[in-house]
């Protein structure tokens, strides 16, 4: 019989898990550690505090878009289908860029579903199945919430030096949306769709 050791499992025993660990957490949430990177706490605290909540949108409106894939009905149902998922796995490419940037400043990223509705300023959809006109509308709103937020974003890193930030946040995070949200828009056009309105 082998016997634990302060470290784990005895050394002829040490191919067994060593579960149910726990500790004090390393780093708390809100702080940020001291890292290279020419940018002073002050600023880098104000970049990684703005990114949460765009980080804590992103998530938001990345879910919505899997929610609306899954429960979109109606004649459009193949196109939006499809359309929804693509989107879906581009905002989950921005949710990375945005997470890791925050990590890179220090700080902390929001990561956790509960946290994440406790932080998004995009209101709750319901949990059952709307028309697709009213899931589109819902998205585009999510993604003028986001934009909005990115522009403040921006701007505030730009005057406090925080050329990294600016940088992820203008090409990496309001291109993106400004393309989805045309694309969505699009889809809300009155358009005929066998006769054309030919008065004038």
């Amino acid at each position: 019989m082998t016997t634990a050791t302060k470290n784990g499992p005895s050394a002829g025993n040490r191919a067994t898990p060593i579960v149910n660990q726990k500790a004090h957490e390393i780093q708390a949430f809100g702080h940020v550690v001291a890292m290279p990177l020419a940018l002073s706490e002050k600023v880098r605290k104000q970049s990684v505090d703005n990114l949460n909540q765009l980080l804590a949108d992103t998530m938001t409106i990345r879910d919505m878009y899997k929610k609306h894939h899954w429960q979109v009905s109606g004649p459009t149902f193949y196109q939006l289908h499809l359309l929804f998922d693509k989107h879906y796995g581009e905002q989950s490419e921005i949710v990375d860029t945005i997470a890791e940037r925050i990590q890179t400043l220090g700080g902390l990223s929001v990561a956790m579903a509960h946290d994440v509705a406790e932080t998004t300023t995009i209101p709750r959809p319901p949990k059952g199945r709307e028309e697709a006109p009213v899931q589109i509308s819902r998205l585009l709103q999510a993604h003028e919430i986001i934009l909005q937020l990115c522009h403040a974003i921006a701007k505030q890193a730009d005057e406090a030096g925080d050329d990294g930030t600016n940088d992820a946040v203008v090409s990496q995070v309001i291109r993106p949306n400004e393309l989805q949200a045309w694309f969505l828009a699009e889809h809300l056009v009155n358009m005929p769709l066998a006769v054309a309105d030919a008065g004038g």
